[in-house]
């Protein structure tokens, strides 16, 4: 049984030149990444949203001033 490897031969490849040198021109782009999506962002967003953190911040007011209404009545 012999060892089939998943690499080509070498010497049976085309487009290759003797040594396994690839010759100027045969070589095709590894990957067509012109699209206007390709890429990085320019400016990723940091932090957190103004709206999403308004609310967060009415919130937190509303349970703090609901605390404080509450100690109020106890204390009178």
């Amino acid at each position: 049984m012999s060892a089939h490897t998943p690499d080509p031969d070498p010497r049976t490849t085309p487009g290759l030149d003797p040594g396994g040198s690839v010759p100027p021109g045969e070589t095709p782009p590894a990957e067509a990444s012109t699209a206007s999506g390709a890429g990085p962002r320019d400016e990723p967003p940091r932090g957190w949203a103004k709206g999403p953190l308004i609310v967060i911040l009415a919130v937190v007011g509303l349970v703090a001033a609901f605390f404080l209404a509450y100690a109020l009545i106890l204390l009178f």
